[in-house]
């Protein structure tokens, strides 16, 4: 499942949505507060962005035999403290479902087109994105259970 919505995330629904496996593995990723900032505003490319998510989950769904793979990722304004992303991995074993949601969250980070504004009082400004992020996505690359 991947969607991309304006709506505030319900965790506990799509917790229930998920399949019974031997492993599951979470992650929410929330609006931080940190330096002052009263909002953030996520825009995305439509069509593009969910493109983007579908072949993140589908990687990991292949790379993990997963059972399920869910990725909602909010845009528009959110206020310290909401949800941003939900990225869930279903699988029968713990390290796989662990692993997936990791490479999930790190991979949509760099590969779906979103654009993100924070606001702190009467200023505005764009995020640029994280030199940790691409060298957290970089790591994927290569399978590391492949020996060199």
């Amino acid at each position: 499942m991947i969607r991309v919505t304006e709506r505030p995330i319900d965790v506990a629904a799509l917790l229930d949505a998920l399949p019974e496996t031997g492993a599951l593995a979470t992650f929410v990723g929330r609006v931080r507060a940190d330096d002052g900032v009263t909002e953030l505003m996520l825009e995305h490319y439509p069509g593009a962005t969910e493109r983007a998510l579908e072949a993140v989950a589908a990687t990991a769904t292949e790379r993990w035999e997963l059972a399920n793979a869910i990725i909602v990722h909010r845009i528009g304004a959110m206020a310290p403290g909401e949800a941003i992303v939900f990225v869930a991995a279903a699988a029968a074993h713990r390290q796989a479902a662990l692993d997936a949601c990791a490479f999930m969250i790190d991979r949509l980070k760099t590969d779906a087109p979103f654009w993100k504004r924070e606001t702190r009082g009467r200023e505005a400004r764009w995020v640029e994105q994280r030199g940790g992020d691409r060298a957290a996505a970089a790591r994927w690359d290569h399978d590391p259970d492949e020996s060199s």
